[in-house]
């Protein structure tokens, strides 16, 4: 594999090198669907900045055309220089590559946030999108306020899908071993039901400052990434729910869908791997208060 180290020689003779190179752990089977997944990312610092170079490094091994990012977007100010400082900027490269990020909103974000064009959410605060030639259906949605609106469309959204893969993401996690926050209860008992009724696979979400990986809920994988530019160390207090975890460094995910099969990789912003493996949709099955109607299992993964 093609080392990726850079040497930027600078004046005086000094010389500065890029970070280690990565160590890709999915497969890159053709035809499959590929994207990144960043959580809590808004503050237009060194960090959010990192993460972005590492996110560009990232693609030139593994071909990404899109971002999902988890809300708090902008933390502090919105206005035009606050886009560019906390957006714009960091992910500059990735941008003018002709990489597309679809955004859901957070609890220090302004609803307007979804008027801003880059963040392709076409002026709504929950929205779905299907990649084309690709058999997954995404659909963000706004967990600040999960009112009987948002529920009635997203039941018939998800009933109209079609889709081999259900995925969905926003801001709180409906499971989490976080101290400061921890489970989102009132959100699970409103949109878990509709999850296991329509056969949602997979779920991504941000808020906690960490990196964690649930075991299966309900034959549901959750995974949170809040830890993209903010960082809370020592807060993940790992419980039965903790698959994997990780609340020492700023990281992001990357995702591959090909068939029945999803992988994921989580990096940090110095290459390194925090976790990796794979899920498998098992088929569908009947209706089952108990379980999502499309179940998936780990078929590999790293442990706790």
């Amino acid at each position: 594999m093609r080392r990726l180290w850079i040497a930027l020689v600078l004046g005086f003779g000094v010389t500065v090198a890029a970070a280690p190179p990565i160590a890709l752990k999915l497969p890159l089977k053709e035809g499959s669907t590929r994207f990144a997944v960043i959580g809590d990312t808004g503050t237009g610092d060194s960090h959010q900045v990192a993460i972005g170079k590492a996110l560009f490094e990232a693609k030139q091994l593994f071909p990404f055309s899109f971002v999902l990012m988890m809300g708090d977007n902008l933390y502090g100010g919105d206005r035009p220089s606050d886009y560019v400082k906390k957006f714009e900027a960091p992910y500059k490269t990735l941008l003018d590559s002709g990489v597309k990020f679809y955004a859901s909103l957070g609890n220090h974000d302004n609803p307007n946030q979804r008027l801003y064009k880059p963040f392709n959410m076409n002026g709504e605060r929950y929205y779905s999108f299907k990649p084309d030639k690709s058999s997954v259906r995404f659909f963000a949605l706004d967990s600040n306020y999960v009112d009987e609106k948002q529920l009635v469309w997203l039941d018939k959204e998800l009933a109209a899908s079609g889709s081999d893969w259900k995925i969905a993401f926003f801001h709180h996690p409906l499971y989490s071993s976080g101290e400061t926050h921890g489970s989102a209860d009132s959100q699970r008992e409103r949109l878990e039901p509709i999850f296991l009724k329509h056969g949602v696979n997979v779920v991504l979400s941000g808020h906690e400052h960490f990196y964690e990986r649930i075991k299966p809920q309900k034959g549901v994988q959750y995974f949170t990434i809040g830890s993209s530019a903010k960082i809370r160390r020592g807060d993940l207090a790992k419980s039965e729910l903790t698959a994997k975890g990780w609340d020492q460094g700023y990281a992001y995910m990357l995702m591959e869908i090909s068939g029945d099969d999803l992988f994921y990789q989580v990096l940090g912003e110095n290459g390194q791997t925090i976790d990796e493996g794979s899920v498998s949709r098992t088929g569908k099955t009947a209706p089952n208060p108990g379980q999502t109607t499309q179940p998936v299992v780990p078929t590999s993964g790293t442990k706790k």
